[in-house]
């Protein structure tokens, strides 16, 4: 995590088994945990991020239940940001952003939604290679008062 993402003031953390019921799992909490940061449903970040949270979640459980019984989303946010990780135990490093390039599939799907959002994305392997955390952060706007 990078010393920005660490300073978001509002941090939550959900780890559930590498099952399909964590994809639906991991949007309800991400959706509660965000309004009650005052990130309300309509917010323009919302529906990248939860779209973002569902492939995530989605490729961890098709590809890394098998040697990672469990994943770990990371939540934080901060006035200007909200950031956000699923980290598994699976040794594969995908590149996200290569991937865009190369017709990769629910990878490909990510970047461009991060990049239309003015996300960013890292992805971290765990000190002992065993695993990685894919951290995306989404600009936050603030958002526009209906009439």
């Amino acid at each position: 995590m990078s010393s920005a993402t660490a300073a978001l003031p509002h941090r939550h953390v959900l780890t559930v088994p590498t099952l399909p019921a964590a994809v639906r799992m991991v949007r309800e909490t991400a959706e509660t945990t965000f309004a009650e940061w005052g990130i309300p449903g309509r917010h323009p970040a919302v529906a990248p991020a939860l779209l973002i949270l569902g492939e995530l979640v989605a490729n961890s459980v098709r590809h890394a239940a098998a040697v990672s019984p469990s994943l770990t989303v990371t939540f934080a946010a901060g006035d200007d940001a909200l950031a956000f990780a699923v980290h598994d135990r699976h040794p594969h490093h995908p590149g996200v952003l290569a991937a865009a390039t190369a017709g990769g599939g629910g990878l490909a799907m990510i970047a461009e939604v991060m990049t239309a959002s003015g996300g960013t994305c890292v992805v971290r392997r765990d000190a002992d290679g065993g695993g990685k955390s894919v951290w995306i952060t989404l600009p936050l706007q603030p958002t526009k008062a209906t009439p």
